[in-house]
C-alpha cells in the first residue's frame, strides 16, 4: 500500500516537471497594458522629488527664525515660593546616596 502511494506521488511528480511554463511567465498582479519597468522609475522619481520638495521647505523654514518675547509680568496669582521647607531640603532618609 505505501509502494502504491509513492508510486502515484512519484507519477504526479513527473506529470508536473513535464508540463509546459505559463506563456505570461506566472500569475500578474498588475494590469498587464502597464509595463512595470515604466512604473517603478515613474515611483522612483515621485519619491525622490517628494524628499527633496520636503527637505528644502524644512530648511527655508527653519531659516526663518521665530520670535523672541520679552518675560511675563510677575503675576500675584502665581505665589511663588522661594523660600526653604521647615524641614529643610535635604532631609530625606535617601539623601545621603550620591546618586540621589
Amino acid at each position: 500500500m505505501a509502494s502504491l502511494a509513492a508510486r502515484s506521488g512519484l507519477r504526479s511528480l513527473a506529470a508536473r516537471a513535464r508540463a509546459p511554463a505559463p506563456a505570461t511567465g506566472g500569475r500578474r498582479m498588475s494590469s498587464s497594458a502597464h509595463d512595470d519597468a515604466y512604473e517603478t522609475a515613474k515611483w522612483e522619481k515621485i519619491t525622490i522629488m517628494g524628499a527633496v520638495t520636503c527637505t528644502l521647505l524644512a530648511a527655508w523654514n527653519l531659516s526663518k527664525g521665530h520670535p523672541h518675547f520679552d518675560e511675563p509680568p510677575a503675576y500675584p496669582y502665581l505665589h511663588i515660593r522661594n523660600k526653604e521647607f521647615p524641614w529643610g531640603m535635604n532631609c530625606l532618609p535617601l539623601s545621603t546616596l550620591t546618586w540621589f
